[in-house]
């Protein structure tokens, strides 16, 4: 990884954790296009989980009287079993493939509330949640606004959303490193040694992410969350096309 690379990865890690510190989401699909260009699919999708790993976690810690445990439980078990199914099919993810399934995604925030009646705090709904956003988590790398579909509609404010989707990321992203472990092994020492280097700049980024989250509303929240997820969404898509044409 070549100096210019290096330190524009480490602004792009700062600048997408204080983007999901924020929103909760978003932050990730923006990291892992950065990553998609200088890496191959496998070893991206590997990176941008250490990272966000990290960097949920931090988000985890500064907001946990917030999280909802109980909810992160059960949508952790439906995630688990996702792994265990695309593990017995040995799924692999190109570029393309990754670039269309992330460019979808928006499409559900979108959805009229009546088409849907998803509400994570309910345990059945809470687990397929899991087992769908588990599921495109390994396929795609993110999931972000199919987690937000079933949180969206819940009675739990900006503060509750953000604390318990960042515990439930840390548990999916982990998942996904485990899945994708031969291709942390292909990175060299130098990769890593960067990509160590940067943790701290995610924490950063979430620490100041967190303190903007504090002074919106929920309802310039939910509103801004559809609007940046639609954008970064067009964009994924396009490029999806671009590939395989």
């Amino acid at each position: 990884m070549s100096l210019f690379v290096a330190s524009a990865f480490f602004v792009v890690v700062f600048l997408t954790s204080a983007l999901s510190g924020v929103f909760g989401m978003a932050g990730g699909l923006v990291l892992l296009w950065f990553l998609l260009l200088a890496l191959p699919a496998t070893s991206a999708i590997v990176v941008h989980g250490v990272i966000q790993l990290c960097a949920n976690a931090s988000r985890a810690w500064f907001s946990r009287h917030y999280i909802d445990f109980r909810i992160v439980t059960i949508i952790a078990s439906g995630g688990a079993l996702a792994a265990l199914g695309l593990a017995w099919v040995n799924y692999s993810p190109n570029t393309a493939v990754v670039s269309l399934l992330i460019g979808l995604m928006p499409l559900l925030v979108w959805m009229p509330k009546a088409w849907f009646h998803f509400d994570a705090s309910r345990a059945s709904h809470a687990f397929v949640c899991g087992l769908v956003a588990g599921g495109l988590t390994i396929a795609a790398g993110v999931s972000g606004p199919t987690i937000d579909l079933f949180f969206i509609r819940t009675a739990m404010d900006r503060r509750q959303i953000v604390a318990t989707k960042a515990a439930v990321q840390v548990i999916s992203h982990a998942i996904k490193i485990v899945f994708y472990l031969g291709a942390a092994a292909a990175l060299s020492l130098g990769q890593w040694g960067v990509v160590l280097l940067a943790l701290p700049l995610a924490i950063f980024g979430t620490h100041t992410g967190n303190a903007i989250l504090r002074r919106l509303t929920d309802a310039n929240f939910r509103a801004w969350t559809r609007w940046i997820v639609t954008v970064i969404g067009t964009f994924y898509f396009l490029q999806g096309v671009w590939l395989l044409s």
